[in-house]
């Protein structure tokens, strides 16, 4: 099977059915190639269901997410052509690669120095001219570089962290995936006014931990 094919299977068999419908976002998905942003040894998994691993460390919890939560954190984001993006957890750069085709700029920080310095070459390779990738802990968002108009967490966290939610534009919108496993769901929090910021859970997933984000104390008894 070409990728032409797996392609268009992965949007209608896996994207459709998860009520990603949005017309540009399911245009974005066929013109960026997802498989180049597949590490090597994994190039054959870049249309399947499933979690990529990014990491050469058999433990690595990196991943690039399963297809449909990107696509449907894309349709979510609601991203314009003005916006400023922030991204945490570049990865493969592939969400910052879509992101990019929406918006204005796009800055997204990665923890692992392999992984920026690879984001970066794919990005290059792809023409994405708007998207800069910075080798840093992310967890404290770009104060110097804000407000945002999209924030994105490309992995969950126990909660988000009121520092990156002060970031936001008035109007902007913060996605992430937030909870304990089993029970996780994304989130998306839109600041409505200096300080005020409106929730909602649209659906339920499960995605690896982003590092440097604090945990909820877990007691014993």
């Amino acid at each position: 099977m070409n990728n032409d094919i797996a392609r268009f299977n992965m949007i209608e068999q896996q994207i459709r059915p998860w009520e990603v419908l949005d017309g540009q976002v399911l245009a974005l998905l066929l013109e960026v190639k997802r498989e180049n942003f597949a590490p090597m040894a994994h190039k054959a998994l870049a249309f399947v269901d499933m979690e990529i691993p990014l990491g050469k460390d058999a433990d690595s919890d990196q991943v690039m997410l399963a297809p449909r939560v990107e696509a449907r954190f894309l349709q979510n984001a609601a991203v314009k052509h003005t916006d400023k993006v922030l991204e945490i957890g570049t990865g493969s750069g592939y969400m910052a690669a879509l992101l990019a085709h929406q918006a204005a700029s796009v800055l997204s920080f990665e923890l692992d120095p392999a992984l920026a310095q690879q984001a970066r070459a794919n990005l290059q390779t792809a023409g994405i001219q708007n998207a800069e990738v910075r080798q840093a802990d992310g967890s404290q968002g770009a104060l110097a570089d804000g407000p945002f108009d999209v924030i994105m967490l490309s992995g969950s966290v126990a909660e988000v962290p009121q520092v990156l939610l002060n970031q936001l534009s008035i109007g902007g919108r913060l996605l992430a995936v937030v909870g304990e496993d089993p029970m996780m769901r994304a989130s998306v929090i839109t600041r409505t006014a200096e300080q005020q910021w409106q929730t909602s859970e649209p659906w339920d997933t499960i995605a690896p931990r982003l590092k440097g984000f604090p945990e909820h104390n877990r007691f014993a008894f």
